[in-house]
């Protein structure tokens, strides 16, 4: 290859060699004669003369470029037949064949080689077409650099430019007034042109730039706001401006765990409280890139807490039970996962659900406020797990998750009963009434499916490299990952739970520990009361640890283990309350003129709120009464069940795997029952 990109030396070539100007004359074997200027002739090694330094190809004969197969595919029939008949008249003048003879038939006399030069050939083609000598020799000049593509007539494939011969000022000032609707309102055409007109007038003067009729002004837009979505959703229109200029990269993962990416949104579904109001879900899902893995999946009503968030961490690490409803055929026994193998590792293996348990090394989130708070990053760090966060605007950092939800909507969400659509315009009539799933009952029917309808679904991702045109499940990518990779299971302890809930300093004095006008009192605490806890970073106070869907009691860190501690207005309340409930009754004691810093009458207040609620009109009190109740059937920790065995009604067939006696499903108990 020369210097100048030349593919071939070939004889009759100039060349830049020892400083002076050479001919090739000729080429034999490695070696390479030439000419110089002065008519003196020398052999050289052609590795020696491409491998000089001032060698260069000065002057050579153009390579034939290679036909745009593609472009000619694309012409007009008419336009195609006129290229090869050119064709046809081109080899005769050069070879003196003809198109359509037989083999070995004679030249024709006027296009013999052997009696005719090149250029009397040339003549007589051109007097037989009638046209000029000056057109074939062209048309021979083009064939020879670009083939039969050299012989199109240029003029119909000549690409018009998309704005006609509109002014050029007046088509910057479209492209800004469409780059200034991104984040407005969606208008109509007609307000844009007025706006277009007055953009221009004040930058150029009025009467300055011709102005196109009303319809080429229509035509003009049309072709600047292709892809930009200008008259269409506000909401694809700013997406759609966001996106990354450059190319997207995808997400890369080599092992199980090793990028999570986790993310929350509101499901179009709604769901029914305790109080009987409707209310749309939270889920929240934890997404494993290398294995398209949902490690776990929590629901919630509207209004998902960090504490939701860690907690989802915590499901990651324990394997998914059998539930006494499911088949026999969701057990990880009766999946293609090494379950003997992964059993000898973790015995909670044995009675696991068809779901890897896999242990995050990175887990990817955006920057909302549940999972950039000190709970969740605090839980990371328990867990040893890194946080990586993605840039702000930039949903791409985190695209898999964000398809994932999609899916879900797709393949499970447009099915249940109170499906609302994804946005108004596709909303059906009175969708609320038609809502009869709970919280917990869509939380199981999620996790049955997320066995049967996600990780054993083929997933377009996931692709063996020696079997790419078969896609594989996710079960199927992490059995043959975890067989290279290896698994080492994380077990949670007893006190994990209390870690991951949010902390509050306070001080322990004779009536308790108080913590926005709650008081919380315990005889356990008489040792601690006016004691300094040997914090000096934090004066002296306390660690209590809360859980925000259940405040009736809170969690004391002491060099002698942790204390529960009830708050001492407990006997008043008689349901189970979270911050957001205890709010409302603050608001409503003051709307009675009552004194919201006095707790005793905020208590009063609360129970009224709950037993109120259950009875309606007020809807505000109710939906707040159903929240709380639901955030604490699904979010209190629980005692570990005991395991029963439900023999197989068929002997013959395989024993069914074994079931965990509970509704549902809490991962730090289950983790406590095989310490």
């Amino acid at each position: 290859m020369a210097a100048d990109g030349q593919a071939v030396l070939r004889p009759g070539d100039w060349i830049t060699y020892d400083d002076a100007d050479h001919q090739v004359v000729a080429l034999f074997g490695t070696s390479v004669r030439l000419r110089s200027a002065a008519g003196v002739e020398s052999v050289v090694l052609a590795s020696h003369l491409m491998a000089a330094p001032d060698f260069a190809v000065t002057g050579a004969e153009p390579l034939p470029a290679l036909e745009p197969f593609g472009l000619l595919a694309t012409l007009p029939e008419p336009v195609q037949a006129a290229a090869k008949e050119w064709e046809a008249h081109i080899v005769e003048v050069e070879t003196g064949l003809a198109a359509g003879v037989e083999p070995g038939a004679p030249p024709r006399p006027q296009y013999d080689p052997a009696s005719r030069s090149l250029v009397e050939r040339a003549q007589a083609k051109a007097d037989e077409l009638g046209v000029s000598l000056r057109t074939v020799q062209g048309k021979r000049a083009r064939y020879a650099r670009q083939g039969l593509w050299g012989l199109v007539d240029q003029r119909l494939v000549r690409m018009p430019e998309a704005t006609g011969r509109a002014d050029a000022r007046l088509v910057a000032a479209i492209h800004e007034a469409l780059e200034a609707e991104t984040h407005v309102s969606t208008g109509t055409r007609s307000r844009l042109i007025r706006r277009v007109i007055k953009l221009v007038e004040a930058t150029h003067g009025e009467g300055v730039v011709p102005l196109p009729s009303k319809n080429t002004f229509y035509k003009l837009i049309e072709v600047l706001s292709a892809g930009k979505h200008t008259f269409g959703s506000a909401v694809t229109r700013r997406q759609t401006a966001n996106r990354p200029a450059g190319p997207f990269t995808p997400s890369f993962a080599d092992r199980p765990g090793e990028q999570v990416q986790i993310d929350s949104t509101p499901l179009d579904v709604m769901v029914v409280l305790d109080s009987g109001l409707t209310v749309r879900a939270d889920l929240t899902i934890a997404v494993d890139v290398a294995t398209r893995t949902i490690c776990a999946a929590v629901l919630r009503p509207m209004g998902t807490k960090a504490v939701d968030a860690s907690l989802l961490l915590a499901r990651t690490l324990v394997p998914e039970p059998m539930r006494p409803s499911w088949p026999s055929a969701l057990r990880m026994a009766a999946s293609r996962m090494p379950h003997r193998r992964l059993m000898d590792v973790d015995t909670r293996m044995e009675q696991a659900a068809a779901k890897p348990v896999i242990v995050p090394d990175t887990v990817v989130i955006d920057g909302g406020k549940v999972f950039i708070s000190d709970t969740f990053i605090r839980a990371c760090d328990r867990l040893g797990v890194s946080v990586q966060r993605a840039r702000p605007r930039t949903p791409t950092d985190k695209g898999i998750v964000e398809a994932t939800f999609s899916a879900i909507n797709t393949l499970f969400v447009q099915h249940l009963a109170g499906y609302t659509g994804r946005d108004v315009s596709r909303r059906g009539e009175r969708v609320e009434d038609r809502a009869v799933w709970t919280v917990p009952e869509l939380q199981e029917l999620l996790d049955e499916w997320l066995l049967a309808g996600w990780q054993a679904r083929p997933h377009d991702a996931l692709r063996d490299p020696f079997r790419p045109k078969k896609p594989m499940s996710p079960n199927d990518k992490y059995a043959s990952l975890v067989a290279a990779c290896g698994y080492l299971p994380l077990v949670l302890r007893r006190e994990d739970y209390l870690e991951l809930l949010p902390v509050a300093w306070r001080a322990i004095n004779d009536y308790g520990i108080r913590i926005n006008y709650r008081t919380y009192d315990s005889p356990e605490l008489g040792p601690f009361r006016r004691q300094h806890s040997g914090h000096t970073a934090k004066r002296g106070l306390w660690e209590v640890h809360y859980d925000p869907y259940d405040l009736s009691q809170v969690f004391v860190r002491t060099q002698q283990g942790w204390i529960t501690v009830p708050w001492v207005h407990l006997p008043l309340v008689n349901a189970p309350f979270a911050d957001f409930t205890w709010a409302h009754a603050r608001r409503l004691a003051t709307e009675a003129g009552l004194d919201d810093t006095n707790e005793t009458a905020v208590a009063r207040v609360l129970d009224s709120l709950l037993t109120r609620a259950e009875h309606g009109p007020d809807l505000r009190s109710a939906k707040v009464a159903g929240r709380t109740r639901v955030a604490a059937v699904v979010h209190a920790p629980a005692t570990a069940p005991e395991i029963e065995m439900v023999p197989d009604p068929e002997p013959e067939a395989d024993p069914p795997a074994a079931v965990a006696g509970f509704g549902v499903f809490d991962a730090h108990a289950e983790a406590e029952r095989w310490l």
